[in-house]
């Protein structure tokens, strides 16, 4: 089947119970949009039955527009990197995501679909009834709090996986980590046109969530790392010796307080530990600027031996 208009990645990791139905709800959903579909299984080193009764439930279910795409990974590598699988194997030129435990509705695709067609770029899902445990929303409510605030972006939700997005806009964006869970916003800071849209979203009827707690000290890595990245990437130099200056000055200002204390009240430098705090800033912000030198080195490197560019271009217009 040529010209794929949309896939549909769906990452899983031991949710054989719920693999079934989803399918079956899935390739109905497909079927009534009358377009070329493809759903991209990614199997994150499932170690139950879930490879085994998908493949039953796929080869029962089906429908003559949409074809089907089984990805196995070696282990379990995260949900991070099995999203990243279906991206790179996805051929549509639309791409929504879905996770597999049933919580997700397939009815928001076509919704979704339609409101690309009207011009926008990405649309993304928002779970404003969300059906979790307590503990679990509230965690997601801070997270998004504090990712909106530090990316400067107004989504209420971007740990939804109901999404639809163009695939130009997912080319270049490597994922590490848990990063999946910021994902809206790199789209975003893309420069994509997009809309955020409530969604249904369900309680888990079965199995039990494989992504815990855990996880949240790697997604604060991953915040301050990409935020560095993006507001510092192309210019390290300017943290780093902003850092070491403020340092260098700050144990410039201790220096002539150790001097006066020195001259005026007869304390000795030896019994001063004001000095020490002294020769520390200082030896800190020469640090600082030597690694925003290196820094600044590798950067430069990196872009300029792989020839790639700090920008993107949407479009050249010639008349």
């Amino acid at each position: 089947m040529k010209n794929i208009y949309l896939s549909v990645i769906i990452p899983f990791y031991n949710e054989g119970s719920n693999l079934p139905v989803l399918h079956k709800e899935l390739i109905k959903v497909l079927g009534a949009m009358d377009r070329n579909t493809e759903i991209v299984y990614v199997s994150d080193g499932s170690t139950d039955n879930s490879e085994k009764v998908l493949r039953s439930a796929i080869n029962k279910y089906k429908n003559t527009n949409t074809k089907v795409k089984l990805i196995l990974l070696r282990k379990n590598f995260g949900q991070t990197a099995a999203t990243s699988a279906g991206i790179d194997n996805a051929d549509g030129k639309l791409v929504s995501f879905l996770d597999a435990d049933m919580q997700n509705d397939p009815q928001s695709i076509p919704v979704f679909v339609k409101e690309i067609e009207k011009g926008y770029d990405a649309v993304f899902g928002w779970r404003k009834d969300r059906q979790d445990k307590f503990l679990r929303s509230f965690l997601s409510k801070a997270a998004n709090i504090l990712i909106s605030r530090m990316f400067d972006v107004s989504l209420h939700d971007t740990g939804c996986s109901v999404r639809v997005v163009k695939k130009e806009y997912l080319s270049n964006i490597k994922m590490y980590g848990e990063m999946h869970r910021i994902f809206p916003v790199l789209i975003y800071l893309k420069g994509a046109k997009t809309k955020e849209l409530v969604v249904n979203h369900r309680p888990r009827k079965s199995g039990v969530s494989k992504y815990g707690y855990m996880r949240i000290p790697k997604l604060v890595i991953d915040l301050i790392t990409q935020k560095f990245l993006l507001t510092y990437g192309t210019k390290p130099a300017y943290v780093f010796g902003s850092l070491g200056i403020i340092s260098m000055f700050t144990g410039f200002i201790t220096l002539l307080m150790v001097v006066y204390r020195k001259l005026a009240l007869g304390i000795f430098v030896h019994r001063d530990p004001l000095f020490l705090i002294t020769i520390f800033l200082i030896l800190l912000g020469i640090q600082f600027v030597l690694m925003g030198l290196v820094a600044e080195l590798q950067v430069r490197t990196y872009f300029e031996s792989q020839d790639k560019s700090i920008y993107e271009i949407s479009e050249i217009k010639r008349y």
